[in-house]
């Protein structure tokens, strides 16, 4: 008997390992899957600069560019073509008639006649005034310009990015203030409903208490609608497409990172005028527009061109073979074509005015980012300073009001206080703990930024 009891227990145990393995298997994969399905702040970068679409029609231009440097590259060079022409003509009421081909005189009856000449053609512009080699200058200027147009919307995107996630980490942490809240205020509620039931508290404190219930649930809705939002519109930077929710991983925020000594506006500035590809890009949209008036001036030049060609032609009717005649035919030329321009409607003078004009307005452009990078990054350092003083303040009054509602709670459940000194004390501690979350994430969002323009990587850690 106790063997048998000791076999069943065994095949039991055997049996809730097992079970207990085959339930452990969708655990873990939902785990990984979970994982899979959070987004970082760095996946949220990555993924972007990989699918986002604006991106990669700045990289299609980017290699559109490389192409026109090739363009300009193959104008350097002399040309070579092949060309022949072939020819039937039919003369059905025809019976003889007379052919005559370079000097050669023939008679033929044939109703069909053929001739086909061939030839080869080699041209090169040996002097245009420089313009060719200019505009090969040009095209790489112009190739490292879209280069930079690229980084400037790497930039941008990420900004946004950075911009979207810090808002839904703020939502995020104002739905959580919402539910604890509502989860307070119905533990009130249950209290009060006590009290009335003991005949302690009256109907209307009573229905006023469940209002304030309703109130929190309509909070924790219009919370969590707020933060769908906001994760729609980081969606939509992703270039995400389906209906399926992203869920934000939500870092660890010490205030050392929040209230971390802040570096200088010109120290920022300095960084930032030498590297951001903003004010670079409108460099060389001057250094552009300065070849693009020697090229227009360079319109003026007189122009060299050479060509050569080796041609040869062939007719039926004839009494030379084919081969013979295309070796009796042949013919070689060389020559060469120079122009001088002296009336051209003042379209060299035009384009030189309009190069001019197009430098200029380069000058005026590049002036109007550096003077908005500086006022971009002084807003940032303003705005990071001030959420600092006021996180600073609002942690201080979020203690001081929790203190304060949760003693009115507990004398609103013996009785001492009344409802509306319970609804004043938790309107008190939203509002600070609302202000305390602005400020944090306001402070958190413009110190990143600012680290960004001074050369560091985005990250909240």
């Amino acid at each position: 008997m106790n063997k048998l009891i000791s076999t069943k227990l065994k095949m039991l145990s055997a049996v809730l390992l097992t079970t207990a393995a085959s339930m452990s298997l969708p655990i873990a994969a939902h785990a990984d899957e979970a994982e899979s399905n959070t987004w970082t702040l760095e996946k949220c970068l990555d993924y972007a600069r990989e699918h986002n679409l604006d991106l990669k029609q700045k990289q299609i231009a980017r290699k559109q560019a490389g192409v026109d440097i090739d363009a300009a590259k193959g104008a350097l060079f002399p040309s070579l073509s092949f060309a022949t022409n072939q020819n039937v003509s039919w003369r059905p009421w025809s019976k003889s008639y007379v052919n005559i081909t370079d000097g050669n005189m023939s008679s033929t009856t044939s109703t069909v006649n053929y001739n086909g000449t061939y030839g080869v053609q080699a041209q090169w512009t040996a002097w245009d005034g420089g313009i060719s080699h200019r505009k090969y200058t040009r095209s790489k200027l112009a190739d490292e310009q879209s280069s930079l147009d690229e980084e400037m919307t790497s930039l941008s995107i990420q900004e946004e990015i950075i911009q979207a996630y810090t808002q839904i980490l703020y939502q995020t942490s104002a739905v959580e203030v919402n539910m604890q809240i509502l989860e307070s205020t119905k533990k009130l509620r249950e209290r009060a409903q006590t009290m009335f039931e003991t005949g302690t508290m009256s109907r209307a404190d009573l229905s006023q208490m469940e209002a304030q219930v309703s109130q929190e649930e309509y909070n924790v809705t219009d919370a969590r609608t707020q933060l769908s939002r906001f994760k729609l519109q980081l969606k939509t930077l992703l270039q995400i497409v389906d209906s399926a929710s992203i869920e934000i991983a939500v870092p660890m925020i010490n205030d050392d990172k929040i209230m971390s000594a802040l570096p200088s506006v010109d120290e920022v500035y300095e960084y930032a005028a030498n590297n951001r590809p903003e004010l670079r890009y409108d460099k060389l949209g001057i250094e552009l527009a300065d070849i693009d008036i020697d090229i227009a001036r360079r319109g003026y030049y007189p122009t060299l061109s050479l060509a050569a060609g080796i041609n040869t032609n062939s007719a039926s009717g004839l009494d030379q073979k084919w081969y013979d005649q295309i070796k009796t035919n042949l013919s070689n030329s060389i020559g060469f074509t120079v122009s001088v321009p002296i009336f051209d409607n003042r379209k060299n003078s035009t384009n030189v005015s309009r190069a001019k004009l197009n430098k200029e307005a380069a000058r005026v452009s590049l002036e109007q980012k550096e003077q908005q990078l500086y006022s971009d990054i002084e807003t940032y350092r303003l705005n990071a300073a001030n959420a600092q003083q006021q996180y600073a303040s609002a942690v201080k009054t979020v203690e001081s009001m929790r203190e304060s509602y949760n003693l009115v709670s507990e004398q609103f459940s013996v009785g001492l206080k009344d409802i509306v000194d319970l609804t004043t004390g938790k309107n008190n501690l939203i509002q600070a703990e609302q202000q305390m979350l602005q400020s944090k994430y306001t402070a958190l969002l413009n110190r990143t930024i600012l680290d960004f323009y001074n050369g560091m990587p985005l990250s909240l850690n």
